[in-house]
C-alpha cells in the first residue's frame, strides 16, 4: 500500500518549493504519494497555517515545517503501516 504525505504549501514560497523538490527526490523510488495542498485555497487553511509553511503531515499529524526533517520523514516511513478497514 502507498504511504501518503500531505505538504501544506503556498504559491511563490521558496521554502515550499524546496521541500517539494526534496520530497520528490526522497520518495521517487518508494511507494510514497505526496499531496500538495495550497493553503490559500481555503480561508480555514490560510488562517490555520498563516505564514507557517511549508508543513509536512502524515496520517497522524505534522512531521515537520519550514525545512524537511529527514529523520522525522524516515521514522514516519519506517513505521508507516496502512490502516486496516474492517
Amino acid at each position: 500500500m502507498t504511504a501518503t504525505l500531505t505538504l501544506y504549501s503556498r504559491s511563490g514560497c521558496h521554502l515550499c518549493e524546496a521541500m517539494q523538490q526534496e520530497l520528490a527526490a526522497r520518495c521517487a523510488e518508494r511507494d510514497v504519494q505526496v499531496e500538495v495542498v495550497d493553503v490559500d485555497s481555503s480561508p480555514e487553511l490560510a488562517q490555520r497555517y498563516g505564514l507557517r509553511v511549508p508543513v509536512l503531515a502524515g496520517v497522524d499529524g505534522e512531521l515537520c515545517y519550514g525545512r524537511l526533517d529527514d529523520d522525522a520523514l524516515e521514522d514516519y516511513l519506517q513505521g508507516w503501516r496502512p490502516h486496516r478497514v474492517e
